[in-house]
């Protein structure tokens, strides 16, 4: 057997095109572009990347992009500042804080801050509190989580009744995705480094999700036969035969698994490129919000 790979590029330019259409009426029956800012505090080359690669995005959907670049020195107020004053834009439908930020400055304050309109990345508190409770809808759902979901949505993979394994209990993956999969009712559990007998629970599972920062952790033999397997790691590992002497992996084995799995995300080019697509659904949304409450 040889999984079926689960083109991430692929499906986000599906999304892609769903919001294009959507700015397209948009504009036209409310006259309204959704605007999306970021805060990016120092010089931290990977955020740097990461928020010009959101900005670019913005732009190729046809969006309003602004962004606040603050020193790394720059104080808690003046983050704080950076935030209330796009929390009172109303050109802004959506607020990233890049993270990490520098060690003397408070992330919890910053995020709790942002409008719960605007917290397109889904990391306010009572977002991540309505999506833990049966019966409650979060505005927005975390990116990469909700990324996730759609891959094995729009991958046909039956999410119902499914026993799914999520291997990492991150507040930014593990967790939220973890809910996600218990509201489309799949039978769920979650494990971690403390957890007995990894590779036996890995085996269960129908769909297993890997997001615990370990490179090739999970072996072919950790696969029940046709699974589908999420693989949301992404580690930098060493590769003479490569130019940069690196190259990225994931918490996959990928070469081993995708004999065993049925379905199997590569990385790169598989949650990946989900995940700004999610923040820009996520942006549409907002947008969409704002509109409804003029």
């Amino acid at each position: 057997m040889t999984a079926q790979l689960i083109d991430g590029k692929a499906i986000a330019a599906q999304i892609y095109d769903e919001i294009r259409a959507e700015l397209a009426k948009m504009k036209a029956e409310h006259g309204v572009v959704p605007g999306l800012a970021t805060i990016l505090v120092g010089e931290n080359p990977a955020s740097k990347a990461y928020v010009a690669s959101k900005q670019k995005t913005c732009t190729d959907c046809g969006f309003y992009s602004i962004g606040e670049h603050l020193p790394e020195d720059a104080t808690q107020e003046q983050v704080e500042a950076a935030v209330r004053r796009f929390n009172d834009d109303p050109n802004v439908h959506g607020i990233l804080v890049q993270l990490p930020l520098p060690k003397h400055l408070n992330e919890e304050r910053v995020l709790s801050l942002i409008s719960i309109e605007k917290d397109v990345d889904g990391f306010h508190p009572l977002n991540i509190g309505r999506l833990a409770m049966k019966g409650r809808r979060p505005l927005f759902v975390p990116c990469t989580p909700a990324g996730c979901i759609e891959l094995l949505v729009r991958s046909g993979i039956q999410i119902e009744g499914a026993e799914a394994v999520v291997l990492g209990r991150s507040n930014i993956v593990g967790l939220p995705v973890s809910m996600l999969l218990l509201h489309r009712n799949a039978t769920l559990t979650i494990c971690h480094s403390r957890s007995h007998d990894l590779p036996g629970i890995c085996r269960r599972a129908d769909i297993l999700i890997a997001a615990v920062g370990q490179p090739r952790m999970v072996k072919g033999d950790w696969v029940k036969p046709g699974a589908a397997v999420i693989d949301v790691g992404i580690n930098r590992v060493p590769d003479p035969t490569a130019r940069s002497g690196s190259r990225l992996v994931g918490d996959v084995d990928f070469d081993e698994v995708k004999e065993v799995a049925g379905y199997l995300t590569p990385v790169p080019g598989g949650v990946g490129p989900m995940t700004i697509a999610m923040l820009m659904w996520n942006t549409m949304a907002g947008a969409r919000h704002a509109i409804a409450n003029r």
